[in-house]
């Protein structure tokens, strides 16, 4: 009988315990959800224009694109240069730490670029930066 008794305790002190390695896991996985940053595409691909001077900028949340026939994408879908402000304010409130890149077409208005900067800095955000390709060499 007394033999009996020590084999299952030896089994039950066999088993691994996988209850810390979860709570591991667990808390990787939030840390590393709460520290990404997420960038709002504009969804569409336009020709940027080249310059020599383009610097790449890691640090871009929100991504505009003016087409040559005057669209302007932003989030994946068009929109109106009149709705401009108003998506970047809700998109800022998502992420408020939010910088907008530009990108504009070679062959979109100059002048619709513009009103979209004015739209972005109404809407609060005054890092703005135009997107460029740089020079090939």
């Amino acid at each position: 009988m007394r033999r009996q008794r020590s084999q299952n305790t030896d089994a039950d002190e066999a088993e691994i315990n996988l209850t810390p390695m979860l709570d591991v896991v667990f808390i990787m996985l939030i840390f590393f959800v709460v520290t990404t940053s997420f960038v709002k595409e504009s969804g569409v691909d336009v020709n940027r224009p080249i310059a020599a001077s383009a610097q790449r900028q890691e640090t871009a949340n929100l991504l505009i694109a003016i087409r040559p026939n005057g669209e302007i994408w932003l989030d994946g879908r068009a929109i109106d240069l009149r709705a401009v402000r108003a998506n970047i304010e809700r998109l800022r409130a998502e992420l408020p730490e939010s910088h907008v890149v530009i990108q504009g077409d070679k062959a979109a208005p100059i002048g619709l670029l513009v009103q979209v900067m004015d739209q972005v800095r109404m809407a609060g955000i005054d890092d703005v930066a135009i997107a460029a390709d740089e020079e090939a060499r």
